[in-house]
């Protein structure tokens, strides 16, 4: 995904104050992100609560790293409704790159448990 919005500043809104931003920026999709364990860096766990209308009500994700420097971050989904039941965890990887014109380019990895599907 592509957008004019410079690395720095996406990393910064959607990863390291995503839990306040993200709420604000789409109340709609996401209620709120509460931490349930840790202090926000790697092992901490998170609920999200999606709006009332969602399918999925919640998701619980672990921090596995995050790397300022290089606007990366890794995570893993380790529960939630209801698909969570079926799977161990789903991990994602994050990484936003400069574009030519400034702007970001936002690369995803996903990883899911082998022999689950």
């Amino acid at each position: 995904m592509a957008t004019a919005i410079p690395p720095t500043k996406m990393f910064k809104v959607f990863v390291l104050e995503a839990d306040t931003a993200i709420p604000k920026i789409l109340p709609q999709v996401v209620k709120n992100v509460e931490i349930i364990e840790g202090n926000g860096g790697p092992g901490t766990i998170k609920k999200t609560s999606f709006a009332e209308d969602r399918e999925v009500k919640y998701i619980k994700t672990q921090i596995d790293a995050t790397d300022k420097d290089n606007f990366t971050h890794c995570y893993s989904a380790i529960g939630g409704d209801p698909w969570m039941d079926a799977l161990e965890k789903v991990s994602y990887e994050i990484k936003m790159v400069s574009s030519s014109d400034g702007g970001s380019i936002i690369k995803t990895t996903t990883k899911l448990p082998k022999g689950k599907w």
